[in-house]
């Protein structure tokens, strides 16, 4: 390694070494917005880095990690979302009894292996990446320690992501075997054969099982039966996390690697991504109807989707990707705020989940109802929001594939959305059904960085539905060497 490659690692360095200096001031001495503090100036280093890298760009460091601007531009959402869940961390962690500490440290160390996942380019890497954020949360889920809930659903991730590791590791040992490599680039030559030039079993079955490993971080039907429990039971900052950074990683190394720009997904890879991709979409949105507690709706919801992303990875060619990454980013920043809505309504012993926490909610805080449902209809796809724009463009790209069934299926399955979004929007705007019930308010008032994020938060919504054109343009050109 040279001095190139080590300023192409900057925005990565400064991330572990930020968690390292927390881990060390937190053994000197336990300060709650001490800790918060380190952690966000680490996480600010590293967007600024992100900018003075750029320079040497691209680049490949040894055989692991390939940075260029496709993986910065992951980057900077990840670390600007990580940034957010910290904020909005603080108030939640600052009324209870948990040491709130180490849960700053778990997040930058998941934030460095989503990270990870998105500059990598070898086997050895991938895996390395995707264990670093999967064992940061099986602590994060189950934080808070008094609540049973929370425990259950920390356990319960922990066995099945540690199971659905195991079967993505022996679907790389059989590609390894097959082919004496550990780049990932073989998954796009696996991606593209036609049936004329067809994978080898190994290789195939090696394909199918990586798919089952991170069909499983997507939580993609089938793969989705624990998105709705850990999601009720993670605090609301790490089912934040878990909705954006943990996802926003795997599916942004999914697209690299598994993006065709020439043509379509032949063969069996292409039909079995098809079915999860109508699989999420309709179950999702099906199981979403029947729920009373926001938590395990917007869970539901996360899985559909994820089948709309899958839609814009199918359809390829030039438009797949940027498609993709828009509808992402919009999901993103529009998830983000829905869940700092929920942390900030949240009391100091309770969380804002059920359905009925809502009722009335425009009458007693109206700004807040306001926020939370613009983030609704943002899901839904309601035109002037992020949302709408990033259907928009998921549509325009299958369309441009003639993938048509999948199109079908969306726009279905995004009409069966709509339902339980406005479900919510009603219930909060419906009069209180006893006025004198006054709500159980957060033991601290709510910050000054929360309320500003949460205000940024609800202006990129509509900044991202209402003027696309600059961050269009920039996707489009980090995408364009993709595949």
């Amino acid at each position: 390694m040279n001095h190139p490659d080590f300023a192409a690692l900057l925005p990565l360095t400064i991330v572990s070494a930020t968690a390292v200096f927390l881990m060390i001031a937190i053994a000197i001495r336990r300060n709650h917005k001490a800790a918060l503090t380190i952690a966000l100036i680490g996480l600010a280093a590293a967007l600024g880095s992100l900018a003075l890298a750029a320079s040497v760009l691209p680049r490949q460091v040894t055989s692991f990690f390939i940075l260029d601007s496709y993986s910065f531009f992951y980057m900077a959402i990840l670390l600007g979302a990580a940034v957010f869940v910290l904020l909005f961390a603080y108030d939640y962690l600052n009324c209870r009894e948990e040491q709130p500490e180490e849960l700053y440290l778990l997040v930058l160390l998941a934030t460095a292996g989503a990270m990870v996942l998105v500059a990598s380019r070898n086997f050895a890497s991938f895996f390395l990446g995707l264990e670093l954020l999967s064992v940061a949360l099986y602590a994060v889920i189950a934080y808070v320690r008094t609540e049973s809930i929370s425990i259950e659903a920390g356990i319960k991730y922990l066995v099945l992501a540690a199971s659905s590791s195991a079967v993505l590791l022996f679907g790389l040992a059989l590609i390894y075997s097959e082919s004496g490599s550990m780049e990932l680039s073989q998954f796009t030559t696996a991606m593209t054969r036609t049936a004329g030039h067809a994978n080898s079993f190994p290789v195939l079955a090696g394909v199918m099982l990586v798919l089952t490993g991170v069909g499983f971080k997507l939580a993609v039907v089938p793969f989705h039966l624990w998105t709705p429990d850990v999601y009720e039971g993670a605090p609301l900052p790490v089912t934040a996390f878990i909705a954006t950074v943990s996802k926003g990683g795997m599916f942004a190394l999914l697209l690299r690697w598994f993006h065709v720009s020439r043509g379509e997904i032949a063969g069996a890879p292409g039909l079995v991504l098809s079915i999860l991709a109508i699989a999420s979409m309709l179950t999702g949105n099906l199981l979403a109807l029947r729920q009373t507690n926001v938590k395990r709706i917007l869970a539901y919801s996360s899985i559909a989707h994820m089948g709309y992303l899958l839609v814009a990875l199918l359809a390829g060619g030039t438009f797949g990707a940027p498609a993709a990454t828009y509808y992402l980013t919009a999901y993103i920043v529009t998830i983000l705020g829905a869940f700092s809505v929920m942390t900030v309504l949240s009391g100091s012993r309770w969380e804002a989940a059920s359905l009925e926490s809502y009722r009335g909610l425009f009458w007693q805080k109206p700004l807040l109802a306001a926020a939370f449902t613009t983030m609704l209809l943002s899901l839904a796809g309601i035109p002037l929001t992020a949302g709408f724009l990033g259907k928009f463009y998921v549509l325009t790209a299958g369309a441009a594939a003639s993938r048509w069934v999948l199109l079908f299926t969306l726009i279905v399955s995004s009409t069966i959305g709509l339902f339980y979004y406005l479900r919510i929007v009603v219930v909060m705007y419906a009069q209180p059904t006893d006025p004198g019930t006054k709500r159980d308010a957060p033991a601290l008032p709510i910050s000054l960085p929360a309320t500003m994020a949460l205000a940024a938060l609800t202006g990129l919504v509509f900044l991202l539905g209402i003027y696309p054109a600059l961050f269009w343009d920039t996707i489009v050109a980090v995408t364009r060497n993709l595949g």
